[in-house]
């Protein structure tokens, strides 16, 4: 009888305990399939100011990064910005933004999906022509944090090459930004063995919703005092205030002493 409640009292332990896990992983909004990623490994690139330098800590260091071809930051040393936009269709800002590099004389990197090349052939070329570079966003924007066998997430990525060269006749520049920063290290390791480098962020806002833009203010508010020597800065090219903005951004920026390298440069001096 004993041994028959000592076991009774510990399957009762052992449910409570599996129930309270329960209700805290639907009560702080996490899916069960979210949770999963997270202990397999999943990250989301996140950033923290707290420092007296103003250089921004990621997620990983870029000592960390720098073993899998992996980067967020460039030479902190160096007064420079590396400035991309995310792209995963066009929203019909793309001409103004090129018209606005094209004045500055700044190369981007513009992180593309299928869908963007398939829509705006045209911009994708443009793109090319006006010596910016092209990289890969994936074909199909999805967690790629969740693609755990290695021939699935090398077609995503090798889907988005083929896609470029059928339209530019061009082969595309080994650049990867994985969809809405969500990776693992395993991924890393994937995109390394496919010959990419891996670019992150070391600045960004809220401008990706289109239903609620940042006013002018705000974004000068989050992008000026935030700037810092090596900067990778992430912009989405959908943004009706980025597109505003952008010809007084690199003004100030400019005005701030910062010069404007190219994402291959990025890659070279680390």
């Amino acid at each position: 009888m004993y041994l028959i409640l000592k076991r009774k009292t510990l399957i009762g332990i052992i449910s409570g305990i599996m129930v309270l896990c329960l209700i805290t992983v639907i009560g702080s909004g996490i899916s069960n399939h979210d949770a999963l990623q997270t202990l397999s490994g999943s990250v989301s690139w996140g950033l923290s100011f707290r420092t007296d330098n103003g250089i921004p800590t990621g997620s990983a260091s870029s000592e960390e990064l720098k073993k899998y071809d992996a980067y967020y930051l460039g030479d902190t040393n160096e007064r420079k910005i590396y400035l991309t936009f995310d792209a995963g269709y066009e929203n019909g800002y793309t001409e103004k933004i090129l018209d606005t590099l094209k004045k500055h004389n700044v190369k981007a990197t513009f992180f593309l999906v299928g869908n963007y090349i398939k829509t705006s052939p045209d911009l994708v070329k443009r793109m090319l022509s006006e010596g910016h570079t092209v990289g890969n966003h994936t074909m199909t924007h999805p967690d790629m944090s969740g693609i755990a066998n290695f021939d699935d997430f090398k077609k995503e990525l090798e889907a988005l090459e083929e896609l470029y060269y059928e339209t530019t006749g061009q082969q595309l520049k080994k650049f990867y930004r994985p969809p809405q920063g969500i990776y693992s290290t395993d991924n890393l390791k994937a995109a390394q063995k496919l010959g990419y480098n891996t670019i992150f962020w070391s600045l960004a806002y809220a401008d990706w919703n289109n239903d609620s833009q940042p006013t002018r203010e705000e974004a000068f508010d989050k992008l000026i005092p935030r700037i810092h020597n090596g900067a990778v800065v992430l912009l989405h090219s959908t943004s009706k205030t980025n597109s505003e903005i952008l010809d007084e951004l690199l003004t100030k920026w400019e005005d701030m002493g910062y010069t404007f390298g190219e994402i291959s440069d990025l890659t070279k001096t680390q």
